[in-house]
């Protein structure tokens, strides 16, 4: 009877209403949830099929729910260096476990792979970077060339991302590169010194100074050099007469590198003995009439204590071979410590380096790549999810780059507690791509991704919700009231 189909669609009005009702309340509850997608009702028709065209049969209505979980939410500044966003498509892979892994040292997941948008992620007592809803963020590890990442697909085989305390290894100085100004009126024997910090294999601070001395010869200064512990090594301790080339530089590129120090160095000998006073020879430096530098060559290869080495003096560059410990080492070895350091004079002909001008003697600026162990003092991360950790020894080093996951269909993902998802058949498979790429969204450092609920239109919505189920309550009643008079026939 239609009547008793009435009935059934102002329940099932009811009920669709009630749902709704739902849905408004726990986005209203969310509206503060960093990186929450709401809900909303989607309504169907109930259709029955009716006897004949001339008789209707009532069916109702029905909802489904929309997660709109593609739908992009306010990026807002943060100050923590660790909280990130992504602008446009695409998920954060975390996970609800992880454990180091004693071989490797790497943190590896144990439990389910989830995705999320919330990226207020912060570090752990063990350094791993977690969110407020307990989800370890995931990414790949730095390679063991340094030059690139164990990129995968495989979700469950990301590397969680960790940011313990961490040091930086210290780096002996190898290149040095300074500006200075000898003055052109000096006299015969005039010197000037120039002292420079350089830094050992262990981070140990050591005093390299350059001594220029004019000499009868115009225009023209000798080079010396004077190291405060350690010793000067003589690459051509072992040759008896002027050598073809540089002995020690086995690739004959005019060049030593430290390698080959590292394989020539027991058969070199000393040219200096610890601290010394007096400079060693290095080179001799000649400047064009205008004080632009003219030519620098070494005056390796002519007897005791001549150290210098043409590395590249057509550009401006002698070397200088330093072992740190003053102890010839066995080749190869640990104990074998010597560096080569490549000093740039400056271009031939130009005046970034050394110039011989008409004003005092001066250092103007010098730079050296050597550094002092460091101690970690943040993480930054970046636009292509690259995280950097930084040193209070000014070192920089890579460790792992933060993917972005895709699916097909995003918003067939299934809901999880503490505003994750996991990979369904509908949704189609993860995908990971390097930040901006694939069709990727980019992650935005600094930042992270508001609630999608808007308070207007939930308060709206909720208005229309209680106006529809009063309605629906209305057609139980005008329903009951027709079989009450129906009854009444009887009597």
């Amino acid at each position: 009877m239609s009547l008793y189909g009435a009935l059934r669609s102002g329940v099932s009005g009811l009920f669709v209403q009630t749902q709704s009702m739902a849905m408004i309340s726990d986005n209203i509850a969310n509206v503060n949830t960093n990186g929450y997608k709401k809900s909303s009702p989607r309504f169907s028709t109930l259709v029955t099929t009716a006897s004949s065209n001339t008789h209707y049969t009532s069916g109702g209505t029905n909802s489904n729910i929309a997660r709109e979980i593609d739908q992009q939410g306010l990026l807002k500044g943060s100050s923590v260096a660790t909280d990130i966003a992504i602008s446009q498509s695409g998920f954060f892979t975390v996970t609800d476990s992880i454990t180091k892994n004693k071989v490797t040292n790497n943190w590896d997941s144990n439990g389910t792979i989830h995705y999320t948008r919330a990226g207020e992620f912060r570090k752990d007592k063990d350094g791993n970077l977690v969110n407020s809803a307990g989800f370890y963020l995931m990414g790949w590890k730095r390679n063991d060339t340094n030059d690139g990442y164990k990129t995968t697909n495989v979700q469950s085989s990301f590397n969680g991302i960790n940011v313990a305390a961490q040091s930086a290894v210290p780096k002996p100085t190898s290149a040095i590169n300074f500006s200075a100004n000898l003055n052109s009126n000096a006299k015969l024997g005039a010197t000037f010194k120039t002292e420079i910090q350089v830094f050992d294999r262990q981070g140990k601070q050591k005093s390299l100074t350059l001594v220029y001395t004019k000499t009868a010869n115009v225009n023209e200064w000798d080079v010396g050099v004077i190291i405060d512990s350690g010793k000067f090594i003589d690459p051509n301790a072992t040759s008896a007469t002027s050598p073809v080339g540089i002995p020690g530089d086995l690739n004959g590129d005019g060049v030593i590198t430290n390698d080959e120090v590292t394989t020539e160095n027991a058969a070199w000998g000393d040219a200096g003995s610890g601290s010394i006073a007096a400079p060693v020879s290095l080179g001799k430096v000649t400047f064009d009439a205008n004080g632009t530098l003219k030519s620098i060559a070494s005056t390796n290869g002519f007897g005791t204590g001549s150290i210098g080495v043409n590395g590249g003096a057509a550009s401006g560059r002698l070397q200088v071979l330093i072992d740190h410990d003053g102890v010839i080492g066995v080749a190869g070895t640990d104990a074998d410590d010597a560096t080569v350091v490549d000093i740039n004079f400056g271009t031939i002909g130009g005046t970034e380096g050394l110039t011989q001008y008409s004003r005092s003697s001066v250092l103007n600026n010098y730079s050296q790549d050597g550094k002092q162990s460091g101690s970690l003092t943040g993480v930054s991360i970046s636009k292509t999810g690259e995280v950097t950790a930084k040193f209070d020894n000014g070192h920089h080093r890579l460790l792992y780059q933060i993917p972005v996951t895709t699916f097909n269909n995003p918003n067939a993902l299934e809901a999880k507690t503490g505003n994750a998802y996991i990979e369904t058949d509908a949704s189609g498979s993860a995908v990971a791509h390097v930040s901006g790429e694939g069709g990727a969204g980019q992650i935005t450092p600094n930042s992270i991704e508001s609630s999608t609920v808007d308070l207007a239109d939930e308060f709206t919505d909720m208005i229309t919700t209680q106006r529809a189920y009063s309605a629906s309550t209305k057609i139980i009643t005008t329903a009951d009231e027709m079989l009450e008079e129906l009854i009444r026939v009887k009597r």
